[in-house]
């Protein structure tokens, strides 16, 4: 799958493919704002894509959030609930990629939105994943659309489910795994050591992988200790692709003592110790590494690496506009990735490091600016997005109007709500 600017060709045995960033099919798969503004330019043809996203799952990665995005453009294109029920009884990852979209269709006052409502209730009372519908409907569903089926649930459950037995609505149902035990906390011996014994066991080159793991862990609940950071570059993975679990949060805390240390990390061979000085320095780094980082987010630009800029646009940001000549690859970043969770950041890092683009600067969209931008995020995919909008986006009728719409939204997030109301709180009657 390409995802660069201009898109690719179909493949041999037509291979799907990222369409170019600009076009109204390569904004709606990136789940851009701008994609959904444009949605009524061709509804026929965003409905199919969103047949095709909720069918097949298109996110570069499982944490971009695509079902909010989807079920609105659903309403937007007239597309009824009916073109998604089907897909429950596919396996059990496309039934949950129907379910997400709607348990959110079935939120409004309609009788589209009655029938999703059915629609899951009675999966959840035949259906092969039922236990997956039933919490993930629990999530944003009122208790008394689901509290009913408790029975149901009872008579249902099975020693082969594997419910999140802490999530709802097991709890609320007094449902529990039979049998079962508090757990045991992980890494209680760890625990219990003294934090130069848990130093000397992460030096043990004997010592096996898991011990380390939750001596990391003790360690990250306690005061910064220097110490740790000699033993850095030996803390990786047996295949040494990877550095321990837990070892990343311990070093961050450490802040600016680490500093010294991970630049000499981050100028090394590029290994994980080189990523995680870039994350030190971007997270504690002074004004003498903006030119590691800056050329560090232009390398994973350049390599179209789409999975890791974010971090760096976050340490950028702390230096505002001192690091302005990040700027130019942050909007490219912002306009044409496909792994859209990442993109609030760098939307976030342009608002303090460059407010304004150049005079005359443009993107793939056309005039690039950061009013643009955050106009448009307020249809974006991503929550983080919509709420950096709904604070910031300049005041403008089409602001004022989607502020109202997304307060009034039983489908949007609660905290988009309460933002959008607070931004509207602060406008002249």
């Amino acid at each position: 799958m390409n995802a660069d600017d201009t898109g690719s060709a179909p493949a041999a045995g037509d291979e799907w493919v990222w369409a170019p960033a600009r076009t109204l099919t390569g904004l709606v798969q990136r789940g851009r704002g701008l994609g959904a503004l444009r949605a009524g330019e061709d509804r026929a043809a965003v409905a199919a894509l969103v047949s095709d996203a909720v069918a097949n799952d298109r996110r570069w990665d499982a944490v971009d959030d695509r079902s909010l995005y989807l079920a609105r453009l659903a309403v937007d294109c007239g597309l009824p609930a009916t073109t998604f029920t089907p897909q429950l009884a596919s396996d059990a990852y496309s039934c949950a990629r129907a379910a997400e979209v709607l348990r959110l269709l079935a939120l409004p006052d309609t009788a589209d939105a009655r029938e999703a409502r059915d629609a899951l209730r009675a999966y959840i009372r035949n259906g092969e994943h039922w236990v997956d519908v039933l919490e993930s409907v629990a999530e944003v569903w009122p208790p008394s659309w689901w509290d009913d089926l408790a029975d149901v649930a009872r008579a249902r459950l099975t020693g082969t489910d594997s419910p999140l037995w802490h999530a709802a609505p097991w709890p609320r149902w007094g449902i529990t795994r039979p049998g079962a035990r508090p757990p045991r906390p992980p890494g209680l011996a760890e625990r219990a050591m003294s934090t130069g014994a848990l130093l000397a066991l992460l030096a043990d080159p004997g010592a096996s992988t898991q011990p380390k793991v939750n001596a990391l862990r003790a360690l990250s609940a306690r005061p910064p200790d220097p110490a740790l950071i000699p033993l850095v570059p030996s803390l990786g993975t047996e295949d040494d692709r990877w550095s321990l679990v837990g070892l990343r949060q311990a070093v961050l805390r450490l802040g600016a003592l680490a500093v010294p240390a991970a630049r000499a990390w981050a100028s090394g061979p590029r290994t994980w110790r080189a990523d995680l000085g870039l994350d030190v320095l971007a997270a504690h780094g002074e004004h003498r590494d903006l030119p590691l980082l800056v050329d560090e987010l232009t390398a994973l630009w350049d390599r179209r690496q789409w999975c890791g800029p974010h971090s760096l646009a976050e340490g950028l940001a702390r230096f505002g506009p001192e690091a302005a000549e990040a700027a130019p690859v942050l909007r490219r970043l912002w306009a044409l990735t496909p792994h859209s969770y990442e993109r609030p950041a760098y939307l976030k890092a342009l608002a303090v490091i460059a407010p304004e683009p150049p005079e005359g600067a443009r993107g793939p969209d056309g005039p690039v600016g950061l009013a643009l931008a955050l106009t448009e995020s307020l249809w974006d995919c991503e929550t983080p997005a919509r709420l950096l909008a709904c604070g910031s986006a300049p005041d403008l009728p089409i602001v004022r109007a989607r502020l109202v719409t997304l307060r009034d939204d039983p489908m949007e997030e609660a905290g988009v709500r309460a933002a959008a109301r607070a931004r509207l709180a602060e406008f002249p009657l």
